[in-house]
């Protein structure tokens, strides 16, 4: 096995964390980007990145090409593989998406050539299911024929500081010396560093509990807001007393969404089952952090009443459907959760996201509703219930008043459900209430 660097890449899957590494690396290799999603990759041709995540200039690079051919994948020698690991409708990991790219890389693997896996799985996930995969294939042995290797993804959606480039990078592989000439190529991308971890399952252990453990912290914050609400207590002032001790942790209630935090503690407690360990802490965080869509819509339904407006036939705006500010990305919001309660109690939920399209929010469950911020207010006083459930950037930049002028203006108060607390405190003449 050579360890010079190697003369073409392929990047398998061009999502949010492909593209970016595609990107990165075409600064010193020729990188194949392969999706088999077509219509991204025309899209990506024209330099449009539907995530926003990269800009076009960057897109056009002559060392890039974007493909779903799979012939354009025979002259590579190192596959980056950085496709969806989901569960299935019972929690149970689906490697669905894993396993056809191994195939596919497979299919195309020649001797001397390198595979390294970034999508998240539990220990042992890539030398008990992907390796065999790839052997079968290509009828090749790893370890002697080709090499395979493991480098967490740390990719964070919308964060324009802990970017690729800038967060340590963890390599592992089969045996040193693929783990040292994978520090060596991704060090050319990554400017932070990069840790080699002693082997595979360490590092997809270290990767999954990197998000177990923020997991477990928000729910903790949940738990708390949902009891402070009980004692009578304001969340954010126990928080921000609790804060002036240097140890405390600064995290915070709220809906946890997404491709990461929301799926990888099920694949390490499926790991953990499977060898005889019940895992009730990782599981506990699970169920509270799933349920807070429902939670705030209750909640709402109870502030309601308390306003003395008819639940049954009320209608509530929602604003921000994404699993996080700032991004287009809608997978695992718990906004879905939170629409489907407040119709089982006949609500009326209209939904308004500048970054989600119309077919995305009727598909969640919400009526899509025209920019309520605009200039001609067209929707002024048309709301019983105003739900900031997404504070992304282009609504932090409304007042209050720009807020509460959409709830209706009659003999009872309006409800406003600020879910991540941007206006606490600022708001009067109506029902109030944030995590």
């Amino acid at each position: 096995m050579s360890e010079k660097l190697p003369g073409k890449i392929a990047v398998i899957g061009l999502g949010y964390v492909g593209l970016p590494l595609a990107v990165a690396f075409a600064k010193h290799f020729f990188v194949v980007g392969f999706d088999v999603n077509e219509e991204r990759v025309e899209e990506l041709r024209r330099a449009y990145d539907r995530n926003m995540a990269i800009p076009e200039e960057k897109l056009r690079s002559p060392s890039l090409l974007f493909t779903s051919n799979p012939d354009d994948l025979k002259s590579c020698d190192l596959f980056i593989v950085a496709v969806p690991t989901p569960v299935d409708r019972v929690k149970r990991p689906d490697l669905s998406h894993l396993q056809e790219a191994t195939r596919l890389v497979g299919r195309v693997l020649a001797k001397g050539a390198i595979v390294v896996y970034e999508s998240t799985v539990y220990p042992g996930c890539t030398e008990e299911v992907c390796i065999p995969i790839l052997e079968q294939v290509s009828g090749l042995r790893a370890g002697v024929d080709f090499k395979v290797g493991y480098s967490p993804e740390r990719i964070n959606p919308g964060d324009q500081e802990h970017t690729l480039e800038r967060v340590v990078k963890v390599v592992a592989g089969q045996d040193l010396e693929t783990t040292e000439l994978l520090a060596r190529i991704y060090g050319l991308v990554v400017t932070a560093g990069v840790y080699k971890a002693p082997n595979i399952r360490t590092a997809e252990a270290a990767k999954v509990i990197e998000n177990v453990q923020r997991d477990i912290n928000i729910a903790l914050m949940n738990e708390l807001a949902m009891l402070f609400k009980r004692l009578g207590l304001d969340t954010w002032e126990v928080l921000k007393a609790a804060r002036t001790k240097w140890n405390f942790l600064p995290f915070e209630p709220g809906l946890v969404g997404g491709h990461c935090i929301p799926v990888d503690p099920y694949y390490l407690a499926y790991k953990a089952q499977e060898v005889g360990y019940h895992p009730e802490l990782i599981l506990a965080g699970r169920r509270i952090n799933d349920g807070m869509g429902v939670y705030v819509a209750r909640e709402t339904v109870k502030l309601l009443i308390q306003a003395g407006r008819r639940v049954k036939g009320a209608r509530a705006l929602i604003l921000g459907v994404t699993f996080k500010e700032n991004v287009p990305d809608v997978r695992n919001t718990r906004v879905e959760e939170l629409a489907w309660e407040l119709r089982e109690h006949g609500i009326e939920v209209f939904g308004y996201d500048p970054l989600v399209e119309e077919a995305t929010l009727r598909k969640l469950g919400l009526t899509p509703v025209s920019n309520p911020f605009d200039q001609h207010r067209k929707l002024d006083g048309a709301f019983d219930v105003l739900i900031l459930a997404v504070p992304h950037r282009i609504f932090r930049e409304h007042s209050v008043e720009d807020f509460l002028s959409l709830l209706r203006a009659d003999d009872f108060s309006g409800v406003f459900v600020d879910v991540k607390a941007v206006f606490r405190g600022q708001t009067k003449g109506v029902f109030y209430w944030c995590l």
